[in-house]
């Protein structure tokens, strides 16, 4: 049977595929990217985590049963555990021992905020079907592009590859099979509007992951 999920990602087209083959995740992978192009990156990022937890939590407290939930748990201290202290190992090296005051003093982008906004937005007002279809975004593309680089890893430098194996992996397989699963059983219980609307955020969430990458070569 064709799965919701994969409509979603069908109907995304060539920007799927530009997200998924940007040059960003090529050069992290074989570790030629330009430090400051990754120092930006990854301080827009960090950003966003907190609303990126709040969404995680919201698609847990609206699953419909126990058995649903529990996965989403385990996913849920992967970021707050392994992923935050990624991002302080990865910004005290870039930029020392001053790197929190320069985090502070980092504007936020306007990508970054959209980010922020479309997270925080189907987490307070949008259905499970809207929570799962951003998430599912979010970690179904990083999946899609971190298993292509997997053959051209440089692994010297901690902050490139970490980042590429925190997205790659038999577990991280497993939780984008689980949020995708989710979301193709929710898909069974919605009508076209539901569904249309669940496609309008999928959109919206590829379109925001192609200009956060973009986003990082701007100065």
């Amino acid at each position: 049977m064709r799965r919701f999920t994969d409509d979603l990602k069908e109907s995304a087209g060539e920007q799927w595929i530009r997200v998924i083959n940007h040059k960003f995740t090529k050069e992290v992978a074989s570790g030629t990217i330009d430090r400051k192009v990754l120092t930006r990156y990854l301080i827009q990022d960090f950003q966003f985590l907190d609303a990126f937890v709040i969404l995680l939590a919201s698609v847990i407290a609206n699953a419909r049963n126990l058995e649903d939930r529990i996965p989403g748990c385990q996913f849920l201290a992967v970021i707050t555990g392994a992923e935050n202290t990624y991002f302080d190992r990865s910004l005290r090296k870039l930029l020392g021992d001053s790197h929190e005051n320069v985090m502070k003093d980092m504007p936020t982008h306007a990508c970054t905020s959209n980010f922020i906004k479309l997270m925080l937005d189907v987490s307070r007002h949008g259905t499970l079907g809207e929570m799962l279809a951003v998430l599912v975004c979010c970690e179904w593309s990083y999946l899609s592009w971190a298993q292509i680089v997997l053959n051209d890893m440089n692994r010297v430098d901690f902050e490139c590859f970490e980042w590429v194996d925190l997205h790659s992996g038999e577990h991280f397989e497993k939780v984008v099979d689980y949020i995708r699963g989710l979301l193709d059983r929710e898909a069974a219980l919605m009508d076209q509007e539901m569904k249309d609307k669940c496609k309008e955020r999928f959109l919206e969430a590829v379109q925001l992951e192609e200009s956060f990458f973009d986003n990082a070569y701007d100065v």
